[in-house]
């Protein structure tokens, strides 16, 4: 969905990473990323959002928590970084970055509760009662007050099956009371999800139900006892550059890129917006098989926020070969194993095994084994590869080296 945005804007990145490829420095199965383009990126989108008053938080689940890239956002000037789940903290915080937003989406496992709050996040979402008394346990005894959001909903809110929780509108005094009660927390704002979506029949993102949740929901901590001076508001999906003005517009107080600082947010996809292309996922033929050659997966993943479209990508020997067409790709079925993807070549053209294979997809790098490599200097037309990572942000040996 991406090849084409990639090629337009960010040639010269898709060009360094089959030439480092073909020079045995990236492996096949990766994820890679422009740190440049990401640093860019995050230096724009910061500079707008800390100018609407607006605390940035990115998420880097998709892009497999890489240190290097938590150092791009962290120069780009992010205020901290959100945590989809423990998995995601844990590279956050061991490598000396600020948690800022933890518990949303995925909640805080109760046996690992005070090993979320040894990392003492400046937010930390809960979803219920119970989750809530987990939480200030863990911080007491750590000697600490808590800020919590609580995740509120109305039925007519919008998400994505499977990620429904929170707390009602109709249960949310009596849950502020709850807070109250608890020695270790304090109550801080409330948080929704998806904020916003994309909208493929109007090609634009639009506000979702649970924005007006919210806004009932922060009338409610207005006349309640817990409403603090500076109620926080936590929007987060479909972030980018383009959307900051809706954002504030609806009362957020804190904003979660993800795939806004790697330039492949749906709304990416359709326009050209100020954040470039900076990641891709790059393969290798691995074999051919009665003409037909294979390509290594382990991170064919295709996001379904777009619906089912034809994957296409770019097989090259060298970087000069970054400028043939696309060929068309048969991907392996949602429910198989994605050991190697066909490539549908066409015509007389002939491929060899080891050639570079490069995909443009919405990456979630966090579901899938694929490696993460940084790449540093594409800007300065001097690239390099700065580290391989597996997908949970950890340092992995490659081509004989360990890191």
């Amino acid at each position: 969905m991406f090849l084409r945005s990639l090629l337009e804007q960010n040639r010269r990145f898709v060009a360094a990473a089959v030439e480092l490829h073909q020079a045995g420095l990236i492996p096949a199965n990766s994820c890679v990323l422009d740190l440049d383009a990401i640093e860019a990126n995050t230096a724009l989108f910061c500079e707008r959002a800390h100018g609407l008053g607006l605390t940035v938080y990115p998420m880097t689940k998709q892009i497999g928590r890489s240190p290097s890239a938590l150092a791009a956002m962290q120069r780009g000037g992010a205020d901290g970084f959100v945590a989809v789940d423990m998995a995601c903290a844990r590279p956050i915080a061991s490598n000396g970055y600020r948690v800022g937003h933890l518990g949303h989406l995925v909640q805080v496992p109760r046996g690992e509760a005070a090993e979320a709050a040894i990392m003492e996040p400046d937010f930390w979402t809960v979803f219920s009662a119970n989750k809530a008394a987990e939480t200030a346990a863990a911080a007491a005894a750590r000697g600490r007050v808590q800020p919590l959001l609580v995740r509120v909903f109305d039925p007519e809110d919008e998400f994505y099956d499977g990620h429904e929780g929170g707390v009602s509108l109709a249960d949310l005094p009596a849950m502020l009371d709850h807070i109250v009660s608890l020695p270790g927390v304090e109550f801080a704002g409330l948080t929704t999800f998806p904020a916003l979506l994309f909208s493929s029949e109007t090609g634009a993102v639009r506000t979702t139900h649970n924005v007006k949740t919210l806004a009932q929901a922060a009338e409610i901590v207005a006349q309640h006892p817990a409403n603090p001076e500076c109620l926080q508001l936590n929007l987060p999906g479909t972030t980018s550059c383009e959307v900051l003005g809706l954002l504030a517009d609806a009362g957020a107080t804190q904003v979660e890129p993800g795939h806004g600082l790697t330039g492949t947010t749906p709304l990416h996809a359709v326009r050209n917006l100020p954040e470039k292309p900076a990641v891709l996922y790059l393969s290798e033929v691995a074999h051919i098989h009665q003409g037909t050659p294979f390509c290594f997966g382990g991170g064919l993943y295709v996001d379904p926020v777009f619906g089912e479209y034809q994957v296409r990508a770019i097989v090259a020997n060298d970087p000069s070969e970054v400028a043939t067409d696309p060929v068309d790709v048969d991907m392996p079925a949602a429910a198989a194993i994605d050991y190697y993807a066909k490539l549908r070549l066409g015509g007389q053209r002939l491929v060899p095994e080891g050639a570079t294979v490069v995909f443009g997809f919405r990456v979630q790098a966090f579901v899938t084994r694929t490696f993460v490599v940084g790449i540093e200097n594409v800007s300065k037309g001097q690239p390099q590869v700065a580290g391989v990572w597996n997908c949970f942000g950890d340092p992995v040996s490659f081509n004989g080296t360990q890191q």
